[in-house]
């Protein structure tokens, strides 16, 4: 995939900062991401439940949030979020092309393997499906961009866990392959992305139902998916030797205990 010269920027790895957080913004955020997928709005009953915040606590930060754009109150008392978080999800979606990219290769894989493509990144403590390109199969799996899952013994989970500073432990062997880790009806293929100073910007997947993405059904679609994890490994900035490497037999983890 050919770079766009003109949109390459230089990364430069800074230290964080050695600073503490401010606790009334962290239980502002913990209101924000107590939504979830599905959620029209939440009771403040609800809220206090998920945050685990008192409600005189929640309703104090609601009026800051409101004044911000990111919470609505409804007159019913409960609460939705605001307009100004769709422009700030607009905003980071924009802050680089990594759709233009991801998109194209995941149609690829999905024509190519017959399964869904997915790509994932990580999100704090979860793994954040980014976009996905969805087979035509009737049986698959239902995941949606946009859907949070934990960091468990699937082959994207262990991906995000093992993999630290760009280096690939030598018992990890990819891609990596899954099948009833974390449900026994689901198998997965997944194979790293790399960005600029090789560090792990994401996980490419390819996802099935047990009964047809089978261990030798990943052997066959294992060169594909090592290619594509390559071409977005590239089109990140990262050392594109990483990502295609020769393809090895996928290995079979232990499902999740």
């Amino acid at each position: 995939m050919p770079e766009k010269p003109s949109t390459r920027r230089r990364v430069v790895e800074k230290k964080m900062p050695a600073v503490a957080g401010v606790p009334s913004a962290e239980r502002a955020m913990q209101v924000l991401t107590a939504f979830r997928r599905g959620d029209d709005t939440l009771s403040l009953a609800a809220l206090a439940e998920r945050t685990g915040l008192i409600k005189s606590t929640i309703m104090r930060l609601a009026v800051s949030l409101q004044r911000f754009g990111l919470l609505s109150r409804l007159p019913d008392g409960a609460y939705r979020l605001g307009a100004e978080t769709l422009r700030l999800g607009t905003a980071y979606q924009g802050s680089f092309d990594l759709a233009d990219h991801v998109i194209p290769v995941l149609d690829r894989l999905m024509a190519a393997t017959g399964e869904t493509a997915s790509f994932y990144v990580r999100h704090g403590d979860t793994r954040l499906c980014l976009f996905r390109a969805e087979t035509d199969n009737p049986i698959r799996m239902h995941v949606q961009p946009g859907d949070t899952r934990p960091l468990d013994g699937s082959a994207s989970g262990q991906i995000f866990l093992r993999i630290t500073d760009g280096k690939v432990p030598d018992d990890l062997v990819l891609p990596l392959f899954t099948s009833g880790a974390t449900d026994p009806h689901a198998a997965s293929l997944a194979m790293p992305v790399f960005e600029a100073g090789n560090a792990l910007g994401g996980v490419l997947l390819v996802s099935g139902p047990v009964s047809r993405l089978t261990a030798e059904r990943a052997e066959q679609i294992g060169p594909a998916l090592v290619e594509s994890a390559a071409i977005l490994t590239r089109a990140s900035g990262g050392n594109p030797a990483i990502a295609a490497a020769p393809a090895k037999p996928p290995r079979r983890a232990r499902a999740a205990t």
